[in-house]
């Protein structure tokens, strides 16, 4: 997971780096708003995808809760 977060930021840190010197800028600015990019797009597709995958254990978790209540017979206010 971390590989394909981390291949995306390089993605649009290259496109910001084309879409940045299309617009005629020097390239001491082109690098450092393209590197700023990269930097917030990774940290917080990273943030997205940890939040995502914890709500998924939560929820296989609360699920196998209830499958095993179910095995055993057991009522869920008990």
């Amino acid at each position: 997971m971390n590989k394909i977060i981390l291949n995306f930021g390089l993605l649009v840190f290259f496109i910001s780096v084309v879409v940045f010197s299309q617009s005629g800028m020097k390239i001491q600015e082109i690098l450092l708003h393209s590197f700023i990019i990269f930097v917030s797009i990774t940290v917080l597709t990273s943030i997205i995808a940890l939040i995502f995958i914890k709500s998924i254990n939560k929820t296989s978790s609360e699920k196998g809760k209830q499958l095993n209540h179910k095995i055993l017979g057991q009522k869920d206010d008990e």
